[in-house]
Formats: C-alpha cells, structure tokens, sequence
C-alpha cells in the first residue's frame, strides 16, 4: 500500500474487497475526517465491488452516495440562482473549482461534497455584479472595514457571501491569485481560453490547464491543508482525465511556464506521485525539472506537504501534522502578501483574537 490505508484505496479501490473489519473502521474514520467518505463510496459503486462489502461498511457508502447526490443538485439549484442574478449584466461568469467540476460533468465531482459556490468575473464590472448579487439576497456578513478593505484592496476575490434565506455561500473571485502575490495571475489570460458550458446564459469554465494549475494554486499556495488530501484528489482526478488528450502534458507545462507557475507544478506533481500513485509521463517530469528547489528546500517541503496532507495518517501517527500544517499556513501567508503587508497584517489579527478571547 502507498499509505495506509485511505490514500491506498483511492490509488487502488479493488483494495476495498480486501479488508479486514479493523481496517474498515480506520479507513471509513480516515474518509469522514478527510471529507473523502462519499469519494469512497462512489469508487466502490462504480468499481461494481458493493457485492463484495461488509454489510456494515456498505450501508455507510450507499448512504453517503445519497447524500451527495442531494448535495449536487442543491449547488445546481444555486448556480441557476447566480445565473439568473448575473445574466442581465451580460459579464462572463467562470465557475471554479466544484461547482466546475459539477456542471462540467469532470471526475473530481464524483462523490465530492461542497457547500460554496466559486466563481470568476472580470475586475471592472466587480461592483456591478456585487450589488446584482446582493439585489438577489447575497450579502457579506461579520467583516468589519478593514477585512473588507483588505479583500478589496489587496485579494484576488470580495468578501466572502452568503445568502440571506438559503445560507447558501459564494466567493466571487477576479482572478485566481492574490493581486499581492509572489506568484500573481494575469485573469485576461484565464478568460482568453476558457470554454462555455452547455446552459444557457455565460457560464464558463477554465481551460484544461488552467483548471489543474488553479486547483495546484488552491492547495499548494494559499496554505490551508485541512482538506488537503481531498485538494490533492482533485489535482490527481483532472491529471487522469485530461491526461488522455496527447498535447495536455506538453500544454500544462507550456502554461505554467506562461503563467509563472512552474513550482507548483512541480511540487503537485511529485505529491501526486507519491501519495497516490499518478503515473505521469517521464517527459513531462523531466520538464518539470527545471522547477526543482535546492536539496535542502526539497526535502523540508516534500517531509512538511506529506504531512500536511495526509494529517494522522502520516508516518507516526501525525505526530508532526500541527507543526506540518502551522509552517504552512505561515509559508501561504509568505507566498500571498510581502512582508511589509504582511506583519501588520497578522499583528492586527493577533490581536483582535486576543481582545475577542
């Protein structure tokens, strides 16, 4: 097995029909707690192994499989809300990440449980679609005017929304990359090359590369690792699927070297590797190459993303997964603010924490 024993399943799930009762029960705890139980659920139905399962165990996926399916058709519902809020204005609208995933019918939506919906507009029509949004119950609550001021000034999205009736949540982004970041994205690049969806108003999504470079930025720059592995199936699932086209690896790496992200790249790449088994192609590494940190960095990141990704379920029990994850989100803060911003910055949250405590 690559890592025991949740990691393992999802790069091989004829595992599943081999399980001890012990490992059920750590694998099912594994998945709840890494937002993965109804990804699980939908390798064994489609694998065609329910047959084959624990009573037990099959009750847990069949429910989880109903689950996600109200899910999804809840974020449908909330996607045809945005759409009737936002057709007026004629913007193009770029759905990111699940709610792309979803409507785009792409691997990662199987089984993939999301509340928020994420979307993309162009900078100058912001205000327009803010206050279009909030004519249709969309508000941002509990920011005080300096959260505000600080999305609008310096991040790469507003405030994040939610719906006033529905409790539904909404981050309204305009590009994919804080503008303060040390690896910021020209958005009229993105919109250049993404594709329609097939329903009716100017719905988009990301361009192939574009979308698997966007979910490597998502994990691998901003920081937050509690949903890592999940982060990281995503990468993994977008990989196999649009690997199959015979250009897409040549283009990812064409793309990444355009838009400044080579890094990342590379580093989602080798976690792919290593923790799921991604078989990538050997030219495509060897371009990725180029990329590589110095020995030291190398072996620092590659020990800190494995821990931070896979938490107690990494070697020892997870017992670095605090400092793991702590040196990440402090390493996310570096790479999206410098650090003329960023030290008042997390002085001021310091001590509202403190005051609110």
């Amino acid at each position: 097995m690559i890592a025991p024993p949740l990691a393992a399943v999802l790069a091989r799930p004829d595992l599943l029909a081999e399980l001890s009762p012990r490992e059920w029960e750590k694998l099912l705890d594994q998945a709840r707690r890494a937002n993965l139980a109804t990804r699980i659920a939908v390798l064994a139905r489609d694998g065609g192994l329910y047959p084959r399962l624990p009573p037990r165990p099959r009750a847990h996926l069949e429910a989880a499989c109903v689950l996600v399916g109200w899910r999804h058709a809840s974020v449908r519902w909330e996607v045809d809300c945005i759409r009737r809020a936002l057709q007026p204005l004629g913007v193009p609208v770029v759905l990111l990440k699940g709610a792309a995933y979803l409507m785009a019918g792409l691997p990662p939506a199987r089984g993939r449980l999301f509340a928020d919906v994420d979307l993309m507009v162009p900078r100058d029509p912001l205000a327009a679609v803010e206050k279009a949004l909030f004519a249709h119950g969309w508000v941002s609550r509990g920011y005080d005017s300096y959260d505000q001021s600080y999305y609008r000034r310096w991040m790469h999205e507003l405030p994040p929304m939610q719906h006033v009736t529905r409790a539904s949540e909404l981050d309204v982004h305009h590009t994919i990359a804080p503008l303060t970041a040390r690896l910021p994205v020209d958005a009229k690049k993105l919109f250049a090359q993404a594709r329609p969806l097939d329903i009716e108003g100017r719905f988009l999504v990301l361009a192939p590369a574009d979308m698997v470079l966007h979910s490597i930025i998502h994990l691998f720059q901003e920081g937050g690792f509690e949903h890592g592995l999940r982060d990281l199936v995503d990468i993994d699932d977008l990989l196999r699927h649009f690997g199959r086209a015979p250009d897409f690896f040549r283009e990812l790496a064409e793309r990444a070297a355009e838009l400044g992200l080579g890094r990342p790249l590379y580093y989602a790449a080798r976690q792919a590797q290593d923790l799921l088994g991604a078989a990538l192609p050997e030219d495509f590494l060897a371009e990725l190459e180029r990329y590589r940190p110095g020995a030291a960095t190398r072996g620092v990141l590659r020990w800190t993303f494995r821990a931070g990704i896979l938490g107690d379920m990494a070697e020892g029990g997870g017992s670095f997964t605090g400092l793991a994850r702590w040196l990440l989100y402090v390493r996310g803060h570096y790479l999206r603010m410098p650090l003329r911003l960023l030290v008042p910055h997390l002085v001021r949250k310091s001590v509202r924490r403190q005051a609110e405590a």
